[in-house]
């Protein structure tokens, strides 16, 4: 796993946590020498995150859409910086990019960009690991809902299980080096139920 895509708020939230939890994943990348792939601003949690992997000699690139370039949240010291047309060029560079997915907590841009991806893997359009970094229980309701989802037979739990979930760094990096996403067909059938 040479780069991952790191998706995460352009807000810092409300508890330090978050912002040390960003800290503590360019941390574990940095070790490892992964380069960082991500949104390309400079607030919140993207501003935190990118800071510390080029503080700590990584690589990071940034990609964003002209429109929030021209707004000056984009960050001007990354190690590479691309400027797409729009959002959707954006997410498909990024995941280009990149050898594996991590959503860190934010808001509902960070939700969409990770379920577009975890569409993806479950429809087998890329064979990329997924995970949340689970900060203080960040996304616990939402592994909830989706659990949810599974046993209403609406999800796989072969496919829930596509999404890794911790709340250490270091292991979520562990266990998507280790992860070996399955292929199986994406609908349920009345066998399965």
């Amino acid at each position: 796993m040479n780069s991952l895509c790191v998706y995460c708020g352009s807000s810092i939230g409300f508890s330090d946590a978050y912002a040390d939890g960003a800290r503590k994943l360019a941390s574990a990348m940095a070790a490892r020498r992964i380069a960082m792939v991500y949104g390309g601003g400079n607030v919140g949690l993207m501003g935190v995150i990118a800071d510390e992997v080029l503080r700590l000699g990584g690589h990071v690139t940034g990609v964003i859409p002209k429109a929030l370039m021209d707004k000056e949240v984009g960050h001007t010291g990354l190690s590479k910086l691309y400027i797409v047309n729009n959002m959707h060029e954006r997410k498909a560079l990024m995941a280009e990019l990149s050898d594996g997915f991590i959503a860190m907590p934010g808001g509902i841009g960070t939700l969409e960009e990770l379920f577009e991806m975890f569409t993806w893997s479950q429809l087998g359009f890329h064979e990329k690991p997924l995970g949340l970094l689970n900060i203080n229980g960040f996304y616990d309701s939402l592994l909830q809902f989706l659990q949810h989802t599974v046993n209403a037979r609406f999800l796989k739990q072969e496919h829930l299980a596509l999404l890794h979930n911790a709340s250490d760094p270091v292991n979520l990096l562990d266990a998507l080096q280790q992860a070996r996403p399955p292929h199986l067909p994406k609908w349920i059938n009345k066998d399965d139920l």
